[in-house]
């Protein structure tokens, strides 16, 4: 590792309920918006669970301008919000490939399927394949550019992004790469998935009230709500994004990636796997743990997450956990799965860089067990000189990003 390279943000986007650009989804984050509504992209009668964060109807008009026809027919629609998202982030940048060398531009990926479900539609066998290959996305991200460097996807269930990013700092920490093309997509808004999750209890089916049915923290809470939508977050080392005169937004300065090996869907008791994964992220970015300033939460809205992502918190910190803010932007664009660590990551990024704090919304009945600074409600300013981003997931796999005010 080469210790004095440091791995800077110098592009992000995000595309989610509640915007399919990042200006968009900022403004209505701080203003506490949810975009939970009975889902549209089928009919859910019969489900138990009827609600989602859908993307809205104007991303297939945006996508039919930034996706070629026959392309788009050869993805599925995760697959081109991903794409989308991509290519925004590089015109909005003005990044030119052709001053890197492309050997040392990688795209890494968190996917943990494609969306190439019944949502899609009647298909032909000639681009079902194609559809349901979840290393597709960094695939046409790399071919639309041209780029030569490692190019390839991480599944680690609601933890992928995280990962992601993480794998991609390694890159250009270890100097192997000058700019790393990272975050992920992701949509679970299908039949077969949802009723899989109702079958396990997880799901939030407050359907008369979508709006306020994801409530992280809160007393009431009754499981997540599904999202979706894509994020992405370039990463590139100081001196490359400073040669060409980038806008750094923030800087990576470390992360931990832990598994728990204890449960293929409950997290260790009392957070204990996730109070380690917290613990490792800040000896990586070799800070104290009297310096972090606010945590994006995991924050699921479900009973044992947001209990055990309380312990931990409490575990790390002690004393100190009751000054740091914490806020789920879960509570307001539902749980997007994939894509969850980055768009997190990015918020966190943002929210060091505007000195703003997102809210953790439909927080009117605090649970008496939870009693953290949960940012309820309304958006906060704030001095943020170091930020953490939980990403905790189905299978034990755990993520902690550490970002610094650059």
């Amino acid at each position: 590792m080469k210790k004095d390279t440091k791995v800077v943000i110098s592009g992000m986007n995000i595309i989610s309920s509640l915007g399919l650009n990042l200006t968009e989804n900022w403004d209505n984050l701080v203003k506490g918006k949810s975009g939970v509504k009975r889902i549209t992209l089928f009919d859910p009668t019969g489900l138990e669970t009827q609600i989602a964060a859908q993307v809205p109807d104007a991303f297939e008009e945006l996508a039919a301008a930034k996706v070629k026809k026959r392309q788009s027919g050869q993805m599925t629609r995760v697959t081109r919000m991903c794409f989308v998202c991509a290519k925004d982030t590089v015109e909005h940048e003005e990044i030119s490939f052709d001053t890197f060398d492309k050997s040392r531009v990688a795209v890494i990926l968190g996917v943990v399927n494609t969306g190439n479900s019944s949502v899609e539609g009647k298909d032909v066998s000639r681009s079902s394949i194609l559809k349901g290959m979840n290393n597709a996305m960094s695939a046409w991200i790399s071919m639309e550019y041209g780029l030569t460097g490692p190019s390839y996807t991480v599944a680690t269930a609601c933890s992928s992004s995280a990962y992601a990013i993480g794998l991609g700092y390694d890159l250009i920490k270890s100097g192997k790469a000058d700019m790393v093309i990272t975050g992920g997509a992701d949509s679970i808004i299908n039949p077969e998935e949802i009723a899989g999750f109702n079958h396990l209890f997880a799901l939030s089916t407050k359907n008369e009230h979508p709006e306020t049915a994801s409530k992280p923290f809160s007393e009431d809470r009754d499981g997540f709500v599904v999202g979706e939508g894509a994020g992405v977050m370039i990463l590139e080392s100081e001196a490359s994004a400073k040669k060409r005169g980038a806008t750094i937004y923030g800087e990576l300065a470390g992360y931990a990636l832990t598994t728990e090996g204890y449960n293929i869907m409950a997290p260790k008791k009392d957070g204990e796997g996730m109070a380690e994964t917290i613990e490792k992220a800040l000896a990586d970015a070799g800070v104290d743990a009297s310096e972090v300033d606010y945590i994006s939460a995991h924050g699921t809205s479900t009973i044992l997450n947001d209990l055990y992502e309380t312990m931990a918190i409490k575990k790390v910190f002690g004393d100190k956990a009751s000054s740091i803010a914490v806020s789920s932007q879960k509570s307001m664009i539902g749980h997007t799965v994939g894509a969850a660590g980055v768009i997190e990551g990015i918020v966190s990024t943002l929210s060091i860089k505007n000195g703003l704090l997102t809210p953790t919304i439909n927080l009117h009945k605090p649970d008496p067990d939870l009693d953290l600074d949960f940012v309820p409600n309304v958006s906060r300013e704030a001095n943020i000189r170091l930020a953490l981003s939980n990403s905790f997931a189905f299978g034990g796999h755990n993520a902690t990003l550490v970002f610094r005010k650059y």
